[in-house]
């Protein structure tokens, strides 16, 4: 692996952890996620107006997909009311690799290797060490984050199926941002019945920006997913971990102590070994 797909794996990474760092600072949440969704539905309309649609054998998996997003934007909202982001992040990216090896052993019947096996004893050791001691997170945050994983883990899988199923020109990528957006607003209507926006107030260009950040993030892995091998480059990207941890203590003003930062390097590590 190059230099140039390293830093694009790194910068991924840190994008990832910054968008979500965003969405922790948001004084309303649920608004914050509606809103950053729907700026990537905007960037993404302007792709699929100029590509053909995907065919009918892709559409089941888009829509699908689209609507466990939803959930998944849903859930992490949760998450982020009741627990820092340093302890919500590393939970709910640690798992996503643990989840998709966990269903792979269930519905395949091959059995664990040693590496998978340190895998999932080192993501399970690092949520524990969030779990327990000085500033831990509450049962129900860990549940709202472990939940979220799944969620992520379920459209991921669903998504490597369903890309295989249309043009290589981005469109199902695309058409999976607008049906996302458009269901995210409409969650959050059926919720709060309205919805507005203030172009003169700070909250909503900021995000704006964590919209932006988040799609900039998804191309920037694309991109180095690219030019450079996948293993390495996924492994890399699971560095967002200890990047959240550092940006909520640097810019949230969250507890950052010796026991919290080992456990997300832990689960960083566990992560990495499951991929």
């Amino acid at each position: 692996m190059t230099t140039s797909v390293a830093a694009l794996a790194l910068l991924a990474a840190l994008l990832h952890a910054s968008w979500n760092a965003f969405l922790r600072t948001g004084t309303d949440r649920l608004w914050t996620i509606t809103v950053m969704s729907l700026s990537g539905t905007l960037m993404a309309a302007v792709w699929v107006a100029c590509v053909p649609l995907p065919p009918p054998e892709a559409w089941p998996f888009i829509l699908t997909s689209s609507l466990l997003q939803v959930g998944y934007s849903l859930f992490l909202v949760a998450a982020y009311r009741q627990a820092d982001l340093g302890q919500v992040y590393p939970i709910v990216r640690g798992t996503v690799p643990l989840w998709v090896t966990l269903s792979t052993f269930l519905l395949s019947g091959q059995s664990l290797e040693p590496l998978q096996l340190l895998g999932i004893a080192l993501v399970g050791s690092g949520i524990g060490g969030l779990a327990f001691g000085r500033g831990r997170a509450s049962t129900s945050a860990i549940a709202w984050a472990l939940a979220t994983g799944m969620i992520i883990a379920c459209y991921a899988t669903l998504d490597a199926i369903g890309v295989r199923k249309a043009p290589a020109n981005g469109s199902y990528a695309a058409w999976v941002q607008v049906c996302f957006g458009s269901m995210m607003l409409l969650a959050f209507l059926a919720t709060r019945r309205s919805f507005t926006l203030d172009w003169q107030a700070r909250e909503t260009w900021k995000a704006v920006l964590g919209g932006l950040i988040a799609l900039f993030s998804y191309g920037t892995v694309l991109m180095a997913l690219a030019l450079g091998p996948a293993g390495p480059v996924m492994a890399l990207r699971e560095t967002s971990v200890v990047f959240a941890a550092l940006l909520g203590r640097l810019f949230l003003g969250e507890t950052l102590t010796l026991g919290r930062l080992t456990a997300c390097i832990v689960v960083a590590t566990g992560a990495i070994c499951l991929l």
